[in-house]
């Protein structure tokens, strides 16, 4: 009798188990004939962000969908959203990621063009599939008698963007008027079919959706010929976004890649027409009626031309490619054309720290004067901030400090700039491990603007 109950239970078990198999796989099944019975459709509107089009008053308006919506629009205004709108002529575009999947996403970008200075607007971009959130942004003043705010930083990815949160709240708070990522996002913008690249731009959406968010190259967008960081963004001057300047306050900002010095693979026009563009972009900001009206030339590009940090990278070397130019060549390097039209700045990244030098040229340093250094320097400033946050983790420094190295620090966080007026910038730099604390600032001051005397 025993045995005939365990036959029997043993029985039931067994069928039980084939119709909770079988119920699994119809559930499975349903659920796959369900999506194909709906055909779901992504429209919505992601990845918000703005940038300054050719002008500051004209706002470039750029945000993602899975799907083609055949139409990219936008409604804005002061008072309400509803009071005038912006369409793309020619709809979005389709972008198709390089890995196994291809995944294809559509590209919206909608220029609000001639806007009111010094005014605040509402906006919503989308199509009549589907619509964003409301956002705001605060427009700039046109001319130069202002004083800009602005954040800057480099290598913040997807994990352990440890500035996010920090940068979150103060753009938020009205505290910035554009921002300056210099290269390196996400880590990377192409990884698991171009999803990492998504997230981050939904992350940054926070920031990007509030204020023009200005980027620059860096390494880490190299894959597919630098394909995500071309077609995410939308920078002025219709140059694949690789270089590129604006206007701000009594500042010039230049905007370039180094890696086009780093990735030859990709031919060698690339640094021959960004270096002629360079040329031609310095001679008109320095014509007297140009730098009379923004003296301020402020540079960014990914890797520094120099370093202290003790890693390999060539910054920490003597001849960097970026400043000397193509190896035995010594064929467009940057060096000698920022000292021969007076830059004042030159911002960097790709150290994961933060660093600021004397003002150098050649290894030289060129202080203004022993105890007010950055008091009409006789050559360019240069400061890392390459420190927003990254999986990769902090760069070490040589235990040795070279004699043109001013400060250092390791801590995560990212740079402030305030451009006061024509003879003021104040930088300082912010901690994240302190909990925002200034672990850094100084100011430079400059009489007068224009080519260096060696």
């Amino acid at each position: 009798m025993a045995n005939l109950t365990l036959l029997f239970l043993t029985l039931t078990l067994c069928v039980a188990s084939t119709v909770q198999r079988q119920l699994v796989l119809e559930d499975i099944n349903g659920k796959q004939n369900l999506e194909k019975d709906l055909n779901i459709v992504h429209y919505q509107p992601e990845q918000v962000h703005l940038a300054f089009g050719e002008s500051v008053l004209d706002i470039v308006v750029t945000w993602n969908t899975r799907d083609n919506t055949n139409e990219s629009l936008c409604e804005y205004g002061i008072d309400s959203i509803t009071e005038q709108s912006a369409k793309a002529a020619q709809g979005p575009t389709a972008f198709v990621d390089g890995g196994a999947q291809k995944a294809t996403q559509y590209i919206h970008r909608v220029t609000l063009p001639k806007l009111q200075a010094n005014t605040t607007y509402r906006y919503h971009c989308g199509s009549q599939l589907g619509w964003s959130a409301i956002y705001w942004f605060h427009t700039a003043l046109n001319h130069s008698n202002w004083s800009p705010s602005l954040a800057i930083y480099g290598d913040m990815g997807v994990v352990n963007a440890a500035s996010l949160p920090a940068l979150q709240r103060e753009t938020q708070l009205g505290m910035y008027d554009a921002i300056l990522h210099v290269g390196d996002f996400a880590y990377d913008m192409c990884n698991e079919n171009g999803e990492v690249g998504d997230e981050f731009m939904r992350q940054v959406e926070t920031i990007a959706a509030y204020v023009p968010y200005m980027v620059c190259v860096g390494n880490h967008e190299e894959k597919y010929n630098f394909s995500h960081y071309v077609n995410r963004f939308s920078m002025p001057g219709g140059t694949d976004n690789l270089f590129y300047s604006f206007n701000l306050g009594p500042v010039h900002f230049i905007g370039f890649s180094t890696e086009v010095y780093y990735f030859t693979q990709y031919g060698i026009k690339p640094i021959v027409m960004q270096y002629d563009w360079l040329e031609r972009d310095l001679i008109e900001a320095t014509k007297p009626e140009n730098r009379a009206q923004r003296p301020w030339i402020i540079t960014y590009g990914h890797r520094p031309m120099y370093c202290s940090n003790d890693n390999g990278d060539d910054c920490a070397n003597h001849e960097t490619v970026v400043r000397k130019g193509l190896p035995g060549l010594n064929f467009f390097g940057l060096e000698p054309l920022f000292y021969k039209y007076g830059v004042d700045v030159e911002l960097w990244a790709h150290e994961h720290c933060y660093e600021r030098m004397w003002p150098m040229y050649n290894y030289t340093v060129y202080n203004g004067s022993l105890t007010e250094p950055y008091v009409n320097p006789g050559a360019p400033v240069h400061i890392i901030s390459g420190a927003a946050g990254n999986h990769e983790g902090r760069e070490p420094f040589f235990k040795e400090m070279p004699p043109w190295s001013a400060f250092h620090s390791q801590d995560f966080g990212y740079l402030r700039l305030k451009a006061h007026n024509a003879s003021h910038l104040y930088f300082e730099q912010v901690s994240d491990d302190k909990g925002g604390v200034i672990i850094d600032s100084f100011w430079v001051i400059k009489e007068q603007h224009g080519p260096y005397t060696p």
